[in-house]
């Protein structure tokens, strides 16, 4: 069982104000009652997220926090006080980064980037916004047009800076940058570059002749899903395209202009539409003839 993430633990015993799981090497951990399913016995198994209570106690939850242990979060200061700044990460009990875990002194109402973190000692759960400790500058593991998650955490002259899947920093640079940014989002991107420094330079999507045949394929599985007609077209708004395909309007558009002189699919003001394998065979029989 780890501390500050998700397990699956069996149930061993059952009381009136929850069950108790086993939690190995930490002996049993209490379920409030609260979050016990009607079905659950003994010796079921179910997915819990462990960490300690206002008393210092493991204590198991089916709530999922905003980050757990090793993961970034963009999180609200809710409190302050003499042992540091409680953020709210979505679950009853803040999380505390103590004064000596802050890059620069917390204020209630600001959010803040932060890595979630395990004091071995006391088993108790903290974050850290001093993230040049935990996050790597330099590349390592990673290659050109590899996807990954970013979290967007300081706005800079050139761009935006990123966190990447947790690990590393990325630049994310404005010319890259083709839709509204938000400190705290959590978006989809690539590896555009490593720098000879060894740093990262990001992109939001590829460009658009190594993305084609796969934005090709997304779409026709979404016209697939939607019954063969989508109302979703190269009329669209950009938001609307970018975020169920995540590319720009003219790749979107590229993909269709692709698709349509394939004879896959039919394009009207309004719709488009899958081109049935008849229609297709039709077609192309009538232009080879």
């Amino acid at each position: 069982m780890i501390i500050g993430t998700i397990n699956t633990l069996t149930v061993v015993k059952q009381v009136d104000f929850g069950v108790y799981l086993d939690g190995c090497d930490y002996g049993e951990i209490l379920l409030p009652k609260r979050y016990v399913p009607n079905h659950l016995g003994i010796d079921d198994n179910i997915d819990v997220f462990i960490y300690s209570d206002s008393d210092d106690r493991l204590i198991a939850t089916t709530e999922k926090p905003f980050a757990m242990v090793g993961e970034c979060a963009w999180l609200k200061a809710k409190d302050t006080n003499r042992f540091g700044a409680f953020l709210d990460w979505g679950l009853p009990k803040d999380l505390l980064v103590p004064h000596n875990e802050q890059q620069t002194p917390m204020q209630v109402g600001h959010y803040y980037a932060v890595c979630v973190l395990l004091d071995n000692d006391t088993n108790r759960l903290l974050a850290s916004s001093k993230l040049f400790q935990f996050i790597e500058e330099r590349a390592n593991g990673f290659k050109q047009r590899q996807a990954v998650d970013l979290l967007i955490i300081q706005k800079t002259d050139l761009g935006f800076k990123a966190v990447i899947n947790n690990t590393h920093f990325g630049l994310l640079f404005h010319n890259e940058i083709f839709r509204t940014i938000r400190l705290g989002q959590k978006v989809k991107g690539f590896i555009k570059e490593i720098r000879a420094d060894g740093k990262i330079n990001l992109t939001l999507q590829l460009p658009p002749q190594e993305i084609n045949e796969e934005l090709s394929e997304s779409i026709l599985q979404f016209l697939k899903q939607q019954g063969g007609v989508s109302t979703l077209t190269d009329k669209s708004p950009p938001e609307a395209i970018y975020k169920q395909f995540q590319v720009s309007k003219s790749n979107f558009k590229k993909a269709l202009g692709f698709l349509y002189r394939k004879r896959m699919i039919q394009i009207d003001k309004q719709q488009i539409s899958l081109v049935s394998e008849s229609t297709q065979s039709e077609l192309n029989s009538d232009n080879q003839s």
